[in-house]
């Protein structure tokens, strides 16, 4: 897990040794029409489509925060609206607003709607409705070391999950952003926002879009030097301790998540890499944030071909 590579960020630092057993991985992220379908058979509704709790939001502020006299607090989520000019790419928000009843079924906000994108991840997903998801199918969310396993079948050696390039042969191989990040998108790749999930060759172990459309939500809690813990370069984590630790976000509850995105371009975020790896708030979901699901195996069923 991880790598060495000089040009990586931290948090993916050093390359560490990890063993996972057999698991069934989902060839495609979850897709809107699944989640539907999901919701029809439950009735469930996702945490962006609830009023926030500002009791919630609370712990992930410094103690003893104050709740604004002017805040407001109504039901949506975050959504990637370009500027149309170039802006600092240190603010993201320049680029990333709280949309009031954006959500997955209206990504873009209420007069949005999924018509040609049932095929698309679902996206506006926090862990809790990925898990909910995941049980009502019977699957778990991946652990991080399973992920990057998966995303990586079987070569740990390769900067990418299909090789040492990022488009062999000019071939576009994950949705990603080309173009100056965040108001120049080109799209060469065919797609400004999402794709419909295996709209890029699989990897080798036939798994489509570990690369790119939507950040994937896994089961791991983030913690920024976790591969100096586990080289031994830094304390480990005991029981009595916050298991998310990111010294960016020092009162963070988040999640990893893998993959990159439809947002990810070489001048800004190269994090379309099997390796890469970030924090995402645990009851926040985005415009870019989809997750996929796996299961135990049967031992019974490893010589399946």
């Amino acid at each position: 897990m991880g790598t060495d590579e000089d040009e990586a960020y931290p948090a993916e630092k050093p390359a560490v040794k990890r063993k996972v057993d057999g698991f069934w991985m989902d060839k495609t992220e979850v897709t809107n029409e699944q989640y539907k379908e999901f919701v029809d058979a439950t009735g469930y509704q996702t945490l962006a489509e609830k009023t926030p709790d500002w009791e919630d939001i609370k712990k992930q502020l410094p103690p003893d925060t104050q709740k604004p006299n002017d805040l407001v607090l109504s039901p949506g989520s975050l959504v990637f609206i370009p500027p149309s000019n170039p802006v600092p790419t240190h603010d993201i928000s320049q680029w990333w607003f709280w949309v009031n009843g954006a959500n997955w079924k209206h990504p873009e906000g209420p007069e949005s709607n999924l018509e040609g994108r049932w095929n698309h991840p679902v996206t506006h997903i926090a862990y809790e409705d990925a898990v909910a998801y995941a049980e009502w199918a019977g699957k778990r969310l991946p652990t991080e070391a399973e992920w990057e396993f998966a995303a990586k079948a079987g070569k740990s050696g390769q900067r990418y999950a299909w090789g040492n390039e990022l488009n062999p042969n000019g071939q576009f191989m994950a949705n990603t952003f080309q173009g100056i990040f965040p108001h120049g998108n080109e799209a060469k790749d065919g797609f400004m926002g999402t794709s419909p999930v295996g709209s890029f060759p699989p990897n080798g172990f036939r798994l489509y879009d570990m690369i790119g459309n939507a950040w994937e939500i896994t089961d791991d809690w983030f913690d920024a030097i976790k591969y100096e813990r586990i080289a031994g370069n830094a304390p480990l984590l005991d029981s009595g301790m916050n298991q998310c630790y990111n010294p960016n976000n020092p009162y963070a509850q988040e999640r990893v998540i893998k993959g990159g995105s439809f947002l990810c371009a070489d001048n800004y975020c190269v994090n379309y890499r099997p390796a890469a790896r970030q924090g995402h708030a645990y009851d926040s979901g985005s415009s870019n944030v989809g997750f996929r699901c796996e299961k135990d195996a049967d031992k019974k069923l490893l010589s399946y071909r």
